[in-house]
């Protein structure tokens, strides 16, 4: 039986100003009843051919069918007429409506029969294995729940081709699972889905095809059970790459960072950081996994000066540096690179070019009233080549880049800096393949040269090749340490929900030491033991 075709694009075009071409003559096919992937490298126009179909741009040349006839789509209104709907990585979501609120919000008279709302939401979650309570407030829900109610929303308002923007990127790999079971059942029910995702393990389990861009340009589309991770990454880049992330093995030294009982408070005064030890030791990588919103920023800032503290000591070197300017906690050598949702919101001057964003902690080294832009610039340059950053020059607008590329930005610049401690949030998030190995790469050749790194990540398959160890947050609190080559992504899991605790199971246990919640199981035995030996021969 031939397949019908859902959506088709035809030598799709946009241009934005500066001579930039997003996506070029991009020819694609999405099928009724199939799950479609999308990949290709930062800048390659994955996102602008979505926001073209969903009607937030308009292309300048080209043409869009939907079910064979051609369809002019002007904004997300008229997107909803032709039965698309696009769930972004971002939610756009009122935290103080119900769920059925969200869901009907900017749909005519239905924010009057919430009733029927609710009932009708009800069975759209039983058609297809949602779990969602339509009278929950946004602000009591977790990330999996807020994406629900994103997906629900399209599905009411009649979607029948369905546009996700990195869909698990803050899910556990529980989350997941059941994200992908919905996707399957909506697939059987006829809906023709379109995944943006950088996960190629994940490309390879939900995915029916994948279509492939490389620079704006279509460069091809193949059967997911007839290709690779190898192939696709080879089509994405157009080069071999190699896909190993390598765990460098070094002598760890003695710690260079080192949080005691801290607790922090979040923006609203609830607890964030709840009597958090541990620390981070010289050529070491320390993963922290946890689910989005547990107290990572909060943690973050606390570090890097930007937040007070509740209690605690933070030392590094075996200084308290609580209480000292951020600037004065740069100068020690402790750099932060943190990746938030709006990647222009922490850390980069939107406006300043590469060169000038470059400078922002560096512009008080120069001597007497003038700035030496020439090394700033010679550093950009650097850094765009390494990096591979798509830029027109050094001098371009950090704005006028795409998200991936302000991200190499601002994660190159902190590494450059040369610091002893790096606290590292997210730094590939929403980034290519090709490029997030550079990144891991980067990581490896600063812990080769004792450098101390905390590395805050969503990928769990990532952290456990790169991380020699990894701590577990849920809500706040440490629910324990383990080694990465000897834990398991469902163990993760289990502690980043809190149904796991190693932290309590070692304190009822208690093995004669007091708590230190950055000894894993093993150490923690051998370090009582070595205890208990001492009180014996001293005794």
């Amino acid at each position: 039986m031939e397949k019908q075709i859902a959506l088709q694009l035809k030598n799709i075009c946009k241009y934005f100003p500066g001579k930039v071409i997003a996506n070029k003559n991009v020819n694609l096919t999405l099928y009724k009843g199939e799950i479609l992937s999308l990949l290709g490298e930062n800048g390659s126009g994955k996102t602008t051919l979505m926001n073209m179909i969903s009607g937030i741009y308009f292309p300048d040349e080209g043409q869009i069918f939907i079910n064979g006839e051609e369809a002019v789509i002007r904004s997300p209104k008229d997107a909803y007429k032709y039965k698309i709907g696009m769930i972004h990585q971002h939610f756009k979501l009122v935290d103080v409506f119900t769920a059925a609120e969200n869901i009907v919000l900017g749909v005519k008279g239905e924010r009057y029969k919430l009733k029927e709302v609710n009932t009708r939401v009800r069975e759209i979650a039983e058609r297809y294995g949602f779990d969602i309570d339509p009278k929950k407030r946004i602000h009591e829900m977790s990330v999996s729940e807020k994406q629900t109610v994103e997906i629900i929303k399209v599905l009411y308002r009649g979607a029948d081709i369905l546009i996700l923007d990195e869909p698990t990127a803050v899910l556990t790999p529980q989350e997941i699972e059941k994200l992908f079971a919905v996707l399957r059942k909506m697939r059987e029910a006829g809906k023709s889905i379109i995944i943006i995702t950088h996960k190629l393990n994940e490309v390879m389990e939900i995915s029916d095809r994948v279509s492939i861009l490389r620079k704006g340009e279509y460069i091809g589309t193949v059967e997911t059970a007839k290709t690779n991770p190898k192939e696709l990454t080879e089509m994405m880049v157009g080069k071999k790459t190699d896909l190993k992330i390598e765990r460098v093995k070094t002598d760890f030294d003695k710690p260079l960072l080192e949080i005691r009982n801290l607790c922090v408070n979040s923006d609203e005064g609830s607890l964030a950081i709840d009597d958090a030890s541990f620390y981070i030791r010289g050529g070491e990588i320390l993963g922290i996994a946890g689910i989005a919103g547990c107290g990572q920023k909060e943690l973050c800032e606390a570090i890097a000066g930007l937040r007070p503290i509740k209690s605690g000591l933070i030392m590094h070197k075996g200084e308290n540096i609580i209480g000292l300017p951020p600037k004065k906690i740069i100068e020690k050598g402790v750099s932060m690179s943190f990746i938030p949702e709006d990647r222009l919101g922490m850390g980069l001057a939107p406006s300043f070019s590469i060169t000038d964003n470059m400078m922002l902690k560096t512009y008080a080294e120069g001597k007497g009233p003038f700035v030496d832009r020439k090394s700033a610039r010679e550093r950009a340059n650097a850094l765009i080549k390494k990096l591979e950053i798509i830029t027109p020059s050094s001098e371009t607008p950090v704005r006028r880049l795409s998200g991936g590329n302000v991200q190499k930005v601002l994660v190159g610049r902190e590494i450059e800096a040369g610091p002893n401690v790096i606290i590292t949030a997210y730094p590939v998030r929403g980034l290519d393949i090709n490029t997030s190995y550079v990144i891991y790469d980067i990581l490896n050749e600063q812990k080769k040269k004792g450098t101390g790194i905390l590395f805050i990540g969503e990928d769990l398959d990532v952290m456990l090749a790169l991380c020699d160890k990894i701590m577990v947050i849920c809500h706040g609190r440490i629910m324990g340490i383990v080694h990465a080559e000897k834990t398991t992504k469902e163990d993760l899991g289990l502690m980043m929900t809190g149904a796991l605790n190693l932290t309590e199971e070692k304190k009822d246990k208690n093995y004669g030491i007091a708590k230190d919640s950055n000894l894993t199981e093993e150490e923690w035995k051998i370090e009582g033991e070595k205890q208990a030996e001492k009180e014996k021969t001293n005794g």
